[in-house]
């Protein structure tokens, strides 16, 4: 089947812009020139320097911290696209903000997730791409196709290389909250090994606390998995309880790294060796280094996305 539109375009705006270089360079292309900067009352104001009618683009933005100015980027660089006659226009959101509040959990709650997807399709997003979203349901908010790629093989290499086939054995995967119980397990099942859990309570938001563990893990090498870290408050607590209960070491693997806050300060603190994230999200500029950090590229699999819907076949080989 020959590809819809001309050729393929990625341009970004300020979130991440390493990670988009990085997308074009195993994509083999250069990156869009464009600028995303600010009026003097801080308004967004976008240019493109190539034309783009009939071109298939791509607009890499994760919109992470400061949210709303990145999602304003993304928004003004879609419309931007649709008015210069886009063949197709793709928002790549490798960390897709706002999805925490995918439902209503007490009265007058907003579903800010639906609002999100609203604005991004009558933006002019033709198709949104993004990983890990933290509720999968949000793929049902769109009127437009969404492809919502898998973290986890990536972290299952990485743990497969880390670990002998013997010391495997010994390694429990766990999930740090009910919530994230579906995606830990196929985590478990991909490295073929136990899974437990982390029974909690939370009393209101970034605050939590910690009950009960399900499962064995005494003189285990227990790996907490889960979609992102933001204050990193429930992560660590879960993992002294873990230790507690006897587990032999303790690393831990997020999808995005939020890391607000005194993010850096409680995993430094921690009994976790290592936590492993993807690049969704770049380090918090205003953060010390932390040494107990790790970072997996997630450019190679996003370009291998881009490349398969440019051509128009299955992106599902991804998820293997």
């Amino acid at each position: 089947m020959n590809p819809p539109c001309k050729r393929i375009q990625v341009f970004t705006g300020n979130a991440h812009k390493q990670l988009a270089e990085d997308i074009c360079r195993h994509l083999g292309i250069s990156l869009g020139d464009s600028t995303v900067a600010r009026f003097a009352d801080g308004e967004v104001g976008v240019s493109l320097f190539e034309t783009v009618r009939g071109s298939d683009v791509f607009l890499v933005q994760p919109t992470c911290n400061p949210v709303n100015e990145h999602l304003m980027e993304l928004l003004i660089m879609i419309d931007a696209c649709s008015r210069a006659s886009a063949g197709r226009i793709t928002a790549v959101i490798p960390y897709f903000g706002y999805a925490r509040q995918d439902r209503k959990t007490k009265p007058r709650d907003p579903i800010s997730s639906k609002l999100v997807a609203n604005l991004l399709t009558e933006a002019g997003a033709d198709r949104v791409l993004t990983m890990d979203l933290h509720a999968p349901q949000i793929q049902g908010f769109f009127d437009i196709p969404v492809d919502n790629l898998m973290g986890a093989p990536l972290f299952a290499d990485y743990i497969m290389q880390k670990f002998s086939p013997e010391e495997l054995e010994d390694v429990m995967a766990v999930s740090p909250d009910v919530g994230s119980v579906a995606r830990t397990r196929d985590f478990a099942h991909r490295l073929g090994v136990g899974l437990a859990i982390v029974d909690k309570r939370r009393p209101q938001a970034n605050e939590s606390e910690v009950m009960n563990i399900i499962g064995k893990v005494r003189d285990k090498h227990v790996i907490l998995f889960d979609d992102m870290i933001d204050t990193a408050g429930s992560l660590c607590q879960a993992a002294s309880a873990l230790v507690e209960n006897g587990a032999k070491h303790i690393y831990a693997c997020a999808s995005h790294g939020v890391l607000s806050g005194k993010a850096i300060e409680r995993i430094e603190a921690s009994p976790i060796r290592e936590v492993i994230l993807l690049d969704t999200i770049p380090y918090p500029k205003d953060q010390p280094i932390s040494e107990k950090i790790k970072y997996i590229s997630v450019a190679p699999m996003f370009a291998k996305a881009i490349d398969r819907v440019y051509e128009e076949t299955s992106i599902s080989t991804l998820f293997k």
